[in-house]
């Protein structure tokens, strides 16, 4: 008895139903392209009509007095040094203090906490944190160090800055180290080396062009914070570098002669703003550089 096998050739193709579905296809695809050329050209004439009008009126203020003199009353010709170098000190030291915090919580998230309860309690905690106002920040701070203690301070501006930097670190550790492979550390495991070693000269050294790309890009954000250093170490028109009172800085010194009446105080405030937005640039480049090689 033979058994005979036909082919099966398949559902029969309608070629009008082939061809209603492609021309369907073709709208929805060219709908979407065209919304989103639509948005992305939105979104570039924004950006380039605020950078024009930054740049045309940042350099028409920019002279030497501006890098040279302090803060003056209106018409005395002032500039912005108090202003600058209050906000190097207070973002210098908060990247100093938020830094070797945000890499050793995410070293425990990404080496020591894989799975635990814990762990996703803490990153649950920083991404809170990563996406917080930044104004809760100055509020917590405020009621932390400048109501105790009586006044407001630099140390207190230090203090709220760091704090956003942190979760900004820890972020970047945790993915940096998560893309290491683990046949890597159980190599050096395996060598007798302790875990922690195998953590700072293999791990570390491994993600360090990430972890340093993470540091840039949490300090170009605290570089130009205005409303946590409004709660905190709230401003000075004078040369001041005691992180005890009250300490200048650029934001809120932009803040302050934006809304003024004076034209040589509005002038300041767009050299001021020319300033941070061309520091903010220079960071996310270095920081592109670092991640690139």
């Amino acid at each position: 008895m033979s058994t005979t096998f036909q082919a099966s050739s398949g559902p029969t193709k309608d070629a009008a139903v082939a061809a209603a579905l492609g021309r369907s296809r073709k709208r929805s695809d060219l709908i979407l392209r065209v919304l989103s050329y639509g948005a992305t050209a939105i979104g570039l004439v924004l950006l380039a009509s605020i950078l024009v009008t930054l740049f045309a009126k940042g350099f028409g203020a920019m002279n030497l007095s501006v890098f040279t003199e302090v803060t003056r009353p209106p018409g005395s010709n002032g500039g912005l040094l108090n202003a600058m170098v209050g906000s190097l000190i207070q973002v210098g030291l908060a990247t100093i203090i938020g830094t070797p915090i945000g890499m050793l919580v995410g070293t425990y998230l990404a080496e020591y906490a894989r799975g635990s309860a814990f762990g996703n309690v803490v990153r649950f905690v920083s991404d809170i944190l990563l996406s917080a106002p930044s104004i809760l920040v100055g509020l917590f701070v405020y009621q932390l160090l400048v109501l105790p203690f009586g006044g407001f301070s630099g140390w207190a501006g230090v203090a709220a800055l760091a704090i956003i930097i942190i979760p900004v670190v820890v972020r970047t550790t945790e993915d940096m180290l998560a893309l290491i492979p683990n046949t890597l550390r159980e190599a050096v495991i395996g060598l007798g080396a302790p875990k922690w070693k195998m953590i700072v000269t293999v791990c570390w050294r491994a993600a360090i062009s990430g972890i340093i790309t993470g540091v840039l890009l949490g300090v170009a954000r605290i570089a130009g914070e205005t409303a946590p250093l409004l709660f905190t170490s709230l401003g000075n028109n004078a040369w001041s570098t005691d992180l005890t009172a009250p300490m200048p800085s650029l934001p809120i010194t932009i803040y302050s002669y934006a809304g003024s009446p004076f034209q040589d105080w509005i002038e300041l405030a767009w050299a001021g703003a020319l300033i941070i937005t061309l520091a903010v640039l220079i960071l996310n480049i270095l920081a592109r550089s670092v991640l690139r090689k």
